[in-house]
């Protein structure tokens, strides 16, 4: 019936709901995906308020036949949120942690709760959530119960079927329910109940007492000695329940749900086993290897040492890690070029305990013969290596070119023993098909994430998708393993279930779906009915990439497009901001698909392969999804795939107005630096209209600039006249020369500050030289007028080409400005200009990385600064963050002997140049600011001093908290004896 629905049914279901429901293009496609290879467009996509609209969705579906399709972070491997009907998407809702029983140590949260939010809740009752996938920082619960989540814990704290204690469910009828375990005499009496959920445990029953049910499903199943079996839906472990197998734990349906994918009910609560917080000390022995066949060896010594993990890093993983600007610093412990590490976690309660388990580990190791480097890693060190397995998955997305690790046969899981055998097995079957692959994960319990290089967009590549899927299935069965580790089957895996478990327990699952779901309205065609798993791909076979010219260098990418499908899916742009990072702060704000990184990239994809018109930009869908998009670069350094929607966005600004035309207010906003020349020359009159509310306010409605914002105003002096009027240098300039940057904020708003970074690089021994120069056109790049930032560009490189080198280098006072030579210009560049720009770039800092450099280098003494105590909380420029680092700026306010400086875990401060000033973007700044910024500094007493190395940044803490922050060289200046 599903194809009788149209608009104005939707429209009608629309009015019943109290939350929202979407049935636009725009929508259809952001939801199309998730981090699988498939895509289909749904029916339509609700967003419900509460338990209510669920109970109304699931009423319309019963009534018309429409799918549901639960979906939480949407970061699914095997296609599980992907399907035709009414994606109900409770990530944005239902978000609540409701209760905490710390006597029985448990914990009831709604499905939206995000997993490492949750440990940070349960932090102050001493107790942990242990299943830990490597998206913990945005995966949520509905969706770890929904896919039977694990993780690189697994060895400690099982699956999340282990841990599931009650579920509150919608059933296919539309009644309420609750499950959890029942005792003999109580599911009895469930049996006898005249209702759908008598039905289930009447039906059930009468299947798992069948005796020669039991006899196939102990046969045919994986290994019970394989923790993650999650292969179709689990009555194998239905059946190692007290009434059919003695001594066991008593029945308990959360054992079905968990890994029944959304297929069987809609689940709104989930009650939760917890355990006690993970051991203080931790540690963990980053084992070094010349192969993985040795390495999964050693797995089997270093799982005799009671470890909570045993992760493997293969040679591509490392290979990918060192070239990401954000993962590579985490290689600090690799040694060589190791075929394989083993990441071993020996967190213990004391350091005596940790060394004990070390040492004896390493004495088996080097028994055995086996690795050749043993390193120690402890305290905050671990949670680096932790991110560097983590960032596994999006990394390898990011190969150039259209053949990528594709995600087919990732979630093979076998008994520990045999996995050494097993993945020699493994590999001749690629070697067979001249294929070879990526090895990751979670060796210690039995799995590895083995992701074979395919181009999906070829025929070729797609049969191959079905082929080695088809051979891995078969092996996997040789060794009675699971198919489905963790990530489930969804409609990846579903097709090969009945060769996994047999035809005859095929066709109890198929039994188990009818029951619960009679109509098909729950999740269909996901673990049993699947279509063929190379369906409906997010590539057609054959499919051609668009080659398009762009402004900005994307070759790295093999092109724009290919730039935007780099996007897998996985979400870390999904992450809160609890969680820390700068990524992604509309989304953070806003809990809202379109606003993400992973949303801005899929509606890319969309249009740049599928758009007809001569301009493959020209699209208003673009221009929705990317209008909240600040620019911050934090998807640059932080996105594992490098996806930079920042980059994009200016690309697609340019080709915007190519063909409408650019707005007034982006133009005024692009030319600032002429605008506040001419103030410059009419200071005071310019300084008392943005500042009188009067005048002001006409100021700000002419400019489309929200009237709660204060404009900044110009200096009565510019910082270049200042420089070219004041008296000769008297301090020695005993270490060499150093030219300064006289960007258009500093030269005519902050002018104070750049005196101050002069008077401070003077007094540190430099000779400070300025020469005429373009602005940096910061506000042209960011605004998308690329051609005259291009301009601007060049005239810099070829001026500073001729004067800038490794001893005399250039710097600069706001991030946005300097590092445009490390960024954008180098983008906007070609041939020879590009290399002169890669040059250039080498010995162009900001100024706090460059009076680091000379602490670094003992060029400055303790002695001349104060001795007096501060405390000084640091906010770093986004483009900081993601070009260059904000360590350096810790480390010069640290360098007085008595300052402590704290960074604040802030992302985007919300104000990103223009962002926050323009009227429509105001309340969303603001959020942004609200979330971790605005509260820290408001809860800092008067004496702590406030730092920003941004311009931006520091209006938006002046405006949002009334507090004034100083750049970090102000400070410096300042603590000068």
């Amino acid at each position: 019936m599903m194809d009788t629905v149209d608009n104005q049914l939707l429209s009608v279901l629309a009015e019943q709901l109290q939350g929202q429901l979407y049935y636009d293009d725009l929508m259809l496609k952001l939801y199309a995906t998730d981090a699988s290879a498939y895509r289909e467009l749904p029916l339509a996509v609700a967003i419900p308020e509460n338990k209510e609209d669920l109970f109304t969705l699931v009423k319309f579906a019963d009534q018309h036949q429409v799918p549901l399709i639960p979906r939480t972070a949407g970061t699914s491997l095997a296609g599980q949120v992907v399907g035709k009907g009414i994606i109900v998407d409770v990530s944005k809702k239902f978000t609540d942690i409701l209760s905490v029983d710390t006597e029985n140590q448990r914990v009831t949260v709604q499905p939206g709760v995000i997993r490492d939010v949750l440990n940070m809740h349960l932090k102050a009752s001493q107790l942990y959530f242990g299943p830990e996938t490597s998206t913990a920082n945005r995966a949520m619960i509905g969706g770890m119960v929904g896919n039977n989540s694990c993780g690189s814990n697994s060895v400690v704290y099982g699956s999340t079927r282990e841990q599931l204690i009650e579920v509150k469910a919608i059933l296919a009828d539309g009644s309420d329910v609750t499950f959890s375990a029942l005792n003999r005499e109580e599911f009895e009496k469930k049996c006898q109940l005249k209702t759908l959920e008598g039905a289930l445990y009447h039906g059930m029953d009468a299947m798992l007492s069948d005796k020669a049910n039991q006899e196939e499903i102990r046969k045919e199943f994986p290994k019970p000695s394989i923790p993650r079996r999650n292969t179709g839906y689990a009555i194998d472990m239905l059946l190692d329940t007290a009434p059919y197998t003695f001594g066991k734990d008593d029945f308990n349906f959360c054992k079905l749900i968990a890994g029944s994918e959304g297929t069987l009910a809609l689940i709104y609560e989930i009650t939760l086993q917890c355990a006690p917080l993970p051991p203080t000390e931790q540690a963990l022995v980053a084992l070094h290897f010349n192969s993985v066949d040795e390495a999964l060896k050693g797995n089997l010594v270093a799982l005799k040492h009671d470890v909570l993990a045993s992760e493997l890093m293969d040679q591509f993983i490392l290979e990918c890690t060192a070239n990401s600007k954000m993962y590579a610093p985490y290689r600090f412990f690799v040694q060589g070029e190791p075929g394989a590490i083993l990441a071993v976690d020996i967190s213990r309660d004391t350091k005596e305990e940790v060394q004990q388990v070390y040492e004896a580990m390493v004495a088996d190791f080097k028994e055995a013969g086996l690795g050749y480097h043993f390193p120690l890693i402890e305290g905050a060190d671990c949670g680096k290596v932790w991110s560097l397995r983590k960032a596994g998955l999006g990394l390898l997305s990011n190969m150039p070119g259209d053949a990528k690790p594709a995600p087919v046969i990732e979630d093979t899981a076998v008994d520990v023993e045999d996995l050494p055998a097993f993945i020699r097995d493994f590999n001749v079957t690629l070697d067979k098909y001249g294929l070879s692959c990526v090895h990751y994960a979670h060796a210690g319990s039995g799995e590895l994430h083995l992701r074979p290089i395919l181009n999906l967009k070829t025929k070729e590549g797609n049969e191959m998708f079905r082929t080695i899927a088809t051979e891995i299935a078969h092996l996997v069965k040789k060794y009675n393993g699971s198919l489905s580790g963790e990530h489930g089957d969804g409609r990846l895996r579903g097709e090969f279930i009945p060769l996994m478990i047999g035809q005859k327990n095929y066709a109890l699952l198929k039994e188990v779906k009818r029951m619960w779901d009679p109509k098909g309205i729950f999740n269909p065609n996901k673990i049993v009915d699947t279509p063929k798993m190379n369906e409906s791909l997010r590539f057609e076979p054959g499919q051609e990439t668009p080659e398009i010219e762009t402004l900005l260098d994307f070759s790295s990418t093999h092109g724009v497009v290919r730039a935007a499908e780099n996007c897998n899916g996985t979400g870390i742009c999904l992450k809160s901001h609890a969680s820390g990072g700068t990524m992604c702060p509309s989304y953070m704000a806003t809990r809202e698909e379109k606003h993400s990184t992973r949303g801005r990239a899929n509606i890319l994809r969309e249009v740049l392969n599928n758009n007809t018109n001569a301009n493959r930009f020209d699209s208003e869908e673009l221009k929705e999804v990317l209008d909240l998009c600040l620019s911050c670069k934090g998807c640059k350094s932080e996105c594992p795939s490098n996806v930079d929607i920042g980059k994009l966005k200016a690309e697609f600004l340019q080709n915007y107005y190519d063909v409408h035309g650019a707005p007034l207010r982006s133009r005024m906003i692009a030319n600032i630096h002429k605008s506040n020349h001419l103030a410059s020359k009419v200071s005071s009159l310019f300084n008392f209209m943005v500042d009188n509310s009067v005048t002001s306010s006409i100021v700000k409605a002419t400019a489309g600039i929200a009237p709660q914002r204060s404009i900044p105003k110009v200096h009565k002096v510019t910082l270049r006249d200042w420089f070219n009027k004041r008296p000769k240098q008297r301090t020695p300039a005993i270490h060499g020369q150093v030219y300064f940057f006289c960007d258009e904020f500093t030269n005519y708003n902050d002018t104070n500050i750049g005196q101050t970074a002069i008077k401070l690089l003077e007094a540190l021994g430099y000779e400070v030289l300025m020469v005429e120069h373009a602005p940096s056109g910061r506000a042209y790049l960011s605004k998308g007028f690329l051609r005259k930032g291009k301009a601007f560009a060049e005239k810099n490189i070829n001026i500073f080409s001729k004067l800038v080198n490794d001893k005399t280098p250039l710097v600069g006072l706001e991030p946005s400005a300097i590092l445009s030579f490390r960024d954008e210009y180098i983008d906007l560049t070609r041939g020879t200009m590009r290399k002169q720009a890669e040059q250039l770039a080498k010995n162009v800092f900001m100024i706090d990385e460059f009076i680091d450099q000379l602490m670094e280098a003992g060029k400055v003494d303790k002695s001349r600064f104060t001795k007096e105590s501060k405390k000084v909380k640091l906010h770093g420029h986004c483009q900081q963050k993601a070009v260059a680092s904000l360590v350096p700026s810790k480390r010069i306010l640290s360098f007085p002997s008595n300052y402590t400086v704290e960074s604040i875990p802030s992302g985007c401060c919300g104000m990103a140049g223009s962002f926050g000033y323009e009227k429509e973007h105001y309340e969303l700044s603001m959020q942004i600011g609200e979330l971790v910024l605005f509260p820290t500094v408001r809860k800092q007493p008067e004496e702590v001093l406030i730092s920003a190395t941004g311009t931006s940044c520091r209006h938006q803490i002046k405006d949002g908290t009334d507090r004034h922050a100083k750049h970090p060289v102000e400070i410096l200046y300042e603590a000068l004896d």
